[in-house]
């Protein structure tokens, strides 16, 4: 089975959490390669899963499992705010003139077709629409020119935002438990040739909220990955989230903010579909 048909998804279904390969409607069991998708990047690159993927049958229908986050027990998760000119003038300032970043926790995220929550503590959550790189070789002051050679795949993010929290603890707002979602699977950079050029949608109920290109994005891919590798060595199955296009509730008048009964829906070109219903706590 050739490798550019497969994606990687982290699951469960009856017997705990797990990982595997999608292959048309189902997913084909990998838990005898290791642990978790982040230990097998740790061993080396996806695609020596190839063969393996290639003798096996899919063992469960992706309708029938849980999702969860793409690397459920990565190291960091590491984003980057006001990435696009025409959010950073919504949400006002200028641009930032490097990747200006921040850090969200495993517990903040949950994946594919779960809920995200409104907490009680807030009234002004927000939608942002991301792409993500999931780092497959690890390393120190990567230079440009080689940090897409450290990419095993990406992914599609929701990086909810509590905007009432932000304005008095960024770290907060960003950080509510379940407040935002990665998924549903990781597509091997392989099969992206070019990450910045790939069509990002953002949609609250079908209706469209963000659509642009990662072609504007401020800082590339590869920029991102040049400038955190300068303060710390970068790991397999850290998680680096882009950054969001313009159109958020916040840049709206009157704001739309998401409330119990929402479906947010974050469609990234050759990578799918991220949807999570949304709840109150």
């Amino acid at each position: 089975m050739a490798m550019q048909t497969e994606k990687f998804v982290s699951y469960e279904h009856m017997h705990g959490p797990t990982f595997g390969a999608v292959v048309g409607e189902g997913i084909v069991d990998l838990s005898d390669a290791g642990r978790s998708l982040r230990a097998v990047l740790e061993t080396g690159p996806l695609d020596k899963l190839a063969a393996v993927i290639g003798k096996r049958k899919p063992s469960v229908k992706l309708k029938d499992v849980v999702f969860h986050q793409v690397v459920p027990d990565a190291a960091r998760i590491i984003c980057v705010g006001k990435n696009y000119s025409e959010h950073a003038k919504e949400m006002g300032g200028p641009a930032p003139a490097d990747p200006n970043l921040f850090i969200r926790t495993t517990k903040s995220l949950v994946g594919h077709n779960q809920s995200i929550v409104i907490p009680s503590a807030s009234s002004q959550y927000d939608y942002e629409g991301e792409l993500a790189v999931i780092i497959g070789k690890g390393g120190r002051r990567i230079p440009a020119e080689k940090a897409l050679s450290h990419v095993a795949g990406y992914t599609c993010f929701m990086d909810g935002s509590l905007r009432d929290y932000q304005k008095h603890s960024f770290t907060a707002g960003k950080n509510f438990d379940s407040s935002g979602a990665c998924g549903p699977w990781l597509v091997p950079a392989a099969q992206v040739p070019d990450p910045q050029a790939l069509r990002l949608v953002t949609r609250v109920n079908g209706e469209v909220r963000q659509n642009d290109s990662t072609a504007n994005m401020i800082h590339s891919v590869a920029a991102i990955i040049e400038y955190i590798s300068i303060f710390t060595h970068l790991e397999p199955g850290d998680v680096i989230s882009t950054g969001t296009p313009a159109g958020v509730a916040a840049g709206r008048k009157p704001p739309p903010w998401l409330k119990a009964g929402d479906v947010v829906e974050v469609e990234i070109e050759g990578i799918g579909t991220l949807r999570n219903p949304v709840r109150f706590e």
